[in-house]
């Protein structure tokens, strides 16, 4: 038996397909230690440098001292603590929805909630570049159809919408693409919801934080406000911290909070990450900073990338990728970036699809122009490199 799995993982060595683990020896930041090295480092999704702020770990110790470390239990248990409800509330009255559930991650949220709004008369539309949870999540769920659309392709959804029989309806979109870092055509897509009476699930994982008033996601970047829309965002990206939500009208959220499994029996996060990513979401919300920073170093890049030639992919977000095409040679360019001492990360399928492996080089607020500058010498250095 074991040789049938050694096998197979030698032949996704061979397709240049295997993710190592690299072990982190500090703190998230501009540089990190990897592997008893240092590196430049531009793979990390703690966008806006809150990930080791001193504001947010002094909230975690305080925490700590507190409410120890574990959380005991799962929150419909004895795991709800006062720093969870004290969280849930301020991301309701920020992101003004009626309430707010926390989850422990943003995976655990989708497969916890997609399966009841979904069932088997439920029709889905899910994004051909949805995030691997949703997918799952709609896995898991079974609905009487899913229509995957193309990318973006509000006019394909619409076309599917005026045809479906099902009269339950789930539209499911990230905000911000996890690997191309463009936005969610929301306007559109909750514009049709309202048409065809249809629900809008928005992860705003990649959004929140970076994008909006406030840094309150890609919904409001896009002037989107509906109560067809359920709004998850995770925790572990701008935030800096760990964890997730789901908001939206009170009687979902507390239905969700009754029956989502993934809610019901996990452990609930410890007391410190909920303290923790309030501090942290009030830095979001009050240091404006950080995001024009993010901008700036944002227009720094792709001006750079467009001079070398390289193939860029514009963004508003704090994504940019380098579309590369081959696996063999996107790992070939991440591997000569690392002995510059630049981190980049090379992005293979499943995660992308076939043939648009590329460098997903991710900003930080914590960066500095002459990062960039850094980053795009390496970037030029490399370029040449074959497979």
């Amino acid at each position: 038996m074991m040789n049938v799995y050694a096998s197979r993982l030698q032949d996704w060595q061979r397709q240049g397909l295997e993710r190592p683990h690299h072990r982190v020896q500090g703190p998230q930041g501009p540089y990190l230690s990897v592997d008893d090295r240092t590196y430049l480092a531009f793979c990390s999704n703690d966008y806006l440098g809150l990930a080791n702020d001193p504001k947010v770990c002094a909230a975690a110790q305080r925490a700590l001292e507190q409410y120890g470390v574990g959380a005991g239990a799962s929150a419909l248990v004895c795991g709800y603590s006062v720093v969870q409800a004290e969280l849930e509330a301020w991301i309701a009255h920020w992101l003004d929805l009626e309430r707010v559930l926390v989850f422990s991650s943003g995976y655990l949220t989708h497969l916890g909630v997609i399966p009841l709004l979904v069932d088997g008369e439920t029709a889905v539309f899910s994004d051909a570049l949805n995030h691997a949870s949703l997918i799952d999540g709609v896995r898991l769920a079974r609905p009487a159809r899913l229509t995957i659309y193309p990318h973006g392709d509000w006019g394909f959804l619409e076309r599917s919408l005026r045809t479906c029989a099902f009269g339950h309806r789930w539209i499911l979109t990230d905000g911000v693409f996890s690997m191309d870092g463009d936005v969610a055509p929301l306007r559109e897509l909750v514009r049709l919801a309202e048409q065809y009476e249809a629900w809008v699930l928005v992860d705003d994982a990649h959004g929140l934080g970076v994008l909006g008033p406030q840094g309150k996601g890609s919904l409001a970047a896009c002037g989107v406000s509906s109560e067809r829309v359920l709004h998850m965002a995770t925790f572990g990206k701008a935030v800096g911290t760990a964890g997730a939500f789901v908001g939206g009208r009170a009687p979902l959220i507390e239905w969700l909070a009754q029956r989502a499994r993934t809610h019901m029996f996990s452990t609930a996060l410890p007391p410190l990450v909920h303290a923790a990513t309030r501090v942290a979401l009030e830095c979001v919300a009050s240091e404006e900073f950080r995001r024009s920073h993010l901008t700036r170093l944002g227009a720094r890049l792709d001006a750079g990338l467009q001079a070398l030639g390289l193939r860029g992919v514009p963004s508003c977000s704090a994504i940019h990728p380098v579309i590369v095409g081959e696996n063999q040679r996107v790992m070939a360019l991440s591997d000569r970036l690392r002995e510059e001492g630049v981190w980049v990360a090379a992005i293979r399928p499943p995660s992308v699809p076939e043939g648009t492996a590329r460098l997903r080089i991710s900003l930080s607020a914590a960066h500095t122009l002459e990062h960039i500058d850094r980053l795009l010498e390496g970037l030029e250095k490399v370029m040449g490199v074959g497979a």
